[in-house]
C-alpha cells in the first residue's frame, strides 16, 4: 500500500511534470525543429507557475466577489513564503512551544486567518464563534474531508473517529446508547485497576527506583479502558513496570517481552507511525500483535454471544447486538480504545505534573479527599459529583493542557463564518481545510481575563466563571462539541476524578 505522503507528492508532481511536457512538446511541433528547443524547455518550465500565479489571482478575484455577495470577506492571509510558513510552523512543535507560530500569525492577523501553502489554501481559527459553526451550527457544512481519512485509515480504519456523513451517523448512532450512566460510572473496574496501579507504583519506589508516571498512568487506563471494551484487560499493570535506562533490569526480557507489552508497542506504534505519516507497511506488521488479540478477544465474544438482559453486557456485546461484521467492529474498538485510553493518560499526567509544582492545590485536594471520602472509604458516584474543587481542578488541566490541542475539518460547501466584536463575517470556499485551536483559544486573555496563564482551579468556581464561561460556554472545548462532542466525556471524568481520590488517599507525598 502507498502511504498517504507519497500519494500527495504524486497528486502534486504530477500535473507539473505533464504540463511541462505538454508545452515543450507543443512548441517544438510548432517550431518543427530542434533549433529553439533550449528556449522552448524554458517557456514550458515558466508556464507552469505563470499559469499557477494567474490562477491563484483569478481564483481569490472569484472569491473576494463570492463574499462580498454574501455580506463577507476573505480572511487575511499571512504574508510568508510557503517554506517559510511551513518551517515555522514544524519549528514550533519541534523546538518551540506548542503552536508558538499560530499565536505570533494571530496577533498579526487577528484570531481567524488564512495560509496560502503551496497553492493550497488553509484556515486557521481561534475564535469562539467560528469554532461553534464549524462544529455545531454549521455543522453539514463540513466533514472531516479525504486527506485526514487517508492519513488515520491504517490505523481507524472505517471507524466512527474517520468517518463523514452517513457512515458517521451509522457509528455513532451504534456506539452511542451503550454510554449510559450506569456504565460510565462502572467504579468496580476503576476500583480494581485504581488498586493495581498504586499498589504498582508502591512497589517500584520501595525498590529504590523511581516510577515514569506517564508510562503507569498509560497503563492504568489502557486497562481500564479494554475491559471497559472488551470485557477482560490486557493485563499491561500485571508486566511490572520499565526501569530506569540506567538500571541493569531496564531490559529485561520477561518485561520486554510480556503479551502485555507486545500489545501496548504494537498499538503506540500504530499511532506513532499515523502521527508522522510514514510507510504504513511497516506498521502494519507492527500492528500484527494488535491484530491477534482483537482475534481472541472477537472469538470468544461471538462464542458466548452478548447477554439479553444486557447486564454485564461489554461494549463489545453491544456491537455485536448491532453487526455481525468483523471489520466494522475491529474498527470501532480501535477507534473507541484510542479515544478512551489516550486522552484520559494524557490529562492524569498533567494533574500530577501541576500538583508536584504546586504544594498548595496538592494540601487542598487531600483535604477534599479526605472530607469527602476519607482514608479508606471507597467513593461512589454521588460522592464525586460534590466534589467541586476536583472537577474544579479537572477542569484547569483541561484548559491550559487539552487532549486534543488541534483539530480540523474541511468545508463541503461554501460557508460564512458569523460576524464577531472582532472580525467581519468570513467567507471560506468549499474544499479548505480549517483547522483550530483550543489550546489557544483557552489561553485567551480577552475570554478568561488577565490571569489567563496561571493554573488556578478557583476560576471555575468564583465570581470568573459567571463573567467568562456561562455566558459564552464555547471557550471551554476540551471534549469537542457539537453532534460530534465525545461520548466518553463522563466516563473520563468519573475516571480521573476515581483514580485522584485513591492516589491521595493512598499516597502521603509526591
Amino acid at each position: 500500500m502507498v502511504s498517504p505522503g507519497l500519494r500527495y507528492i504524486f497528486r502534486f508532481v504530477t500535473p507539473h511534470v505533464l504540463s511541462v511536457l505538454a508545452v515543450y512538446g507543443t512548441l517544438n511541433a510548432i517550431a518543427q525543429g530542434p533549433a529553439f528547443s533550449w528556449l522552448h524547455l524554458l517557456c514550458a518550465i515558466m508556464a507552469r507557475p505563470l499559469y499557477a500565479l494567474v490562477q491563484g489571482w483569478y481564483t481569490d478575484f472569484q472569491n473576494a466577489r463570492r463574499a462580498a455577495e454574501m455580506g463577507a470577506v476573505l480572511a487575511p492571509v499571512v504574508k510568508e513564503s510557503s517554506f517559510k510558513i511551513r518551517s515555522s510552523i514544524v519549528r514550533s512543535f519541534n523546538g518551540g512551544y506548542t503552536g508558538d507560530a499560530f499565536y505570533e500569525w494571530m496577533q498579526q492577523y487577528g484570531f481567524t486567518y488564512q495560509m496560502k501553502i503551496f497553492g493550497e489554501r488553509r484556515m486557521m481559527t481561534v475564535e469562539p464563534e467560528h469554532i461553534k459553526a464549524i462544529l455545531a451550527t454549521s455543522f453539514d457544512n463540513f466533514e472531516k474531508g479525504p486527506i485526514v481519512f487517508d492519513q488515520f485509515f491504517s490505523l481507524l480504519g472505517l471507524g466512527v473517529f474517520n468517518s463523514d456523513g452517513e457512515r458517521w451517523k451509522f457509528h455513532r448512532n451504534m456506539t452511542r446508547p451503550f454510554f449510559n450512566k450506569n456504565r460510565i460510572s462502572d467504579f468496580d473496574n476503576f476500583e480494581r485497576h485504581s488498586e493495581d496501579t498504586i499498589s504498582a507504583i508502591k512497589a517500584r519506589l520501595a525498590q529504590g527506583y523511581p516510577v515514569d508516571f506517564q508510562d503507569v498512568i498509560a497503563r492504568f487506563t489502557l486497562d481500564s479502558a479494554t475491559e471497559f471494551l472488551f470485557g477482560q484487560d490486557v493485563g499491561s499493570l500485571g508486566a511490572n513496570l520499565p526501569y530506569p535506562a540506567s538500571s541493569k533490569l531496564a531490559k529485561d526480557p520477561s518485561i520486554m517481552n510480556h503479551p502485555s507489552n507486545v500489545f501496548v508497542r504494537a498499538f503506540m506504534q500504530g499511532q506513532v507511525q499515523t502521527a508522522f505519516r510514514v510507510r504504513f507497511e511497516s506498521g502494519r506488521i507492527r500492528a500484527a500483535n494488535l491484530e491477534d488479540r482483537q482475534k481472541q478477544i472477537l472469538a470468544m465474544a461471538a462464542s458466548e454471544k452478548a447477554n439479553d438482559d444486557g447486564e454485564g453486557e461489554t461494549f463489545l456485546d453491544h456491537l455485536i447486538k448491532y453487526t455481525e461484521d468483523k471489520q466494522i467492529i475491529k474498527d470501532e474498538l480501535v477507534n473507541i480504545l484510542v479515544a478512551g485510553r489516550d486522552t484520559t493518560a494524557s490529562t492524569l499526567t498533567f494533574c500530577i505534573y501541576v500538583l508536584s509544582e504546586r504544594p498548595d492545590l496538592t494540601a487542598r485536594l487531600r483535604q477534599e479527599v479526605l472530607e469527602k471520602v476519607g482514608a479508606n472509604a471507597r467513593p461512589t458516584y454521588k460522592i464525586i459529583s460534590e466534589m467541586k474543587f476536583l472537577r474544579a481542578f479537572i477542569n484547569e488541566t483541561l484548559r491550559l493542557y487539552p487532549a486534543v490541542p488541534f483539530n480540523g475539518r474541511t468545508t463541503k460547501h461554501p460557508t460564512v463564518l458569523p460576524r464577531t466584536h472582532t472580525q467581519p463575517a468570513i467567507y471560506i470556499p468549499a474544499g479548505v481545510k480549517c483547522t483550530y485551536s483550543v489550546f489557544l483559544m483557552h489561553r485567551r486573555a480577552d475570554l478568561w481575563g488577565p490571569d489567563v496563564l496561571e493554573f488556578d482551579p478557583d476560576r471555575f468556581l468564583d465570581s470568573r466563571l459567571h463573567k467568562y464561561l456561562t455566558p459564552n460556554p464555547f471557550i471551554f472545548l476540551p471534549f469537542n462539541a457539537g453532534p460530534r462532542i465525545c461520548l466518553g466525556q463522563q466516563f473520563a471524568y468519573n475516571e480521573m476524578s476515581y483514580f485522584l481520590i485513591k492516589f491521595f488517599a493512598s499516597l502521603q507525598r509526591l
